[in-house]
């Protein structure tokens, strides 16, 4: 079996890869939702209340804080 690789850390996961599950997308932790998912329908017009409603797996805490680590890496310094 594959190992996890957990993000941002193994203390604090928000995402788990696994080339074993999902075709090694990225997912939500403890769930088989990919994390593209929340973003290519953010950018599709759908609200965060309507994809939460969409996908119950994923609570708002994590995909709000999904959004924020997304957010953290782009504006972080190179």
């Amino acid at each position: 079996m594959n190992q996890d690789v957990l993000l941002p850390d193994e203390k604090n996961p928000l995402i788990w890869i696994n080339a074993g599950r999902m075709s090694g997308a990225p997912c939500f932790y403890k769930t088989r939702m990919p994390i593209d998912s929340l973003f290519v329908n953010i950018e599709g017009g759908v609200s965060l209340d309507e994809w939460l409603d969409a996908f119950p797996s994923v609570t708002r805490e994590q995909a709000i804080a999904v959004l924020e680590y997304a957010h953290s890496k782009i504006l972080q310094p190179a």
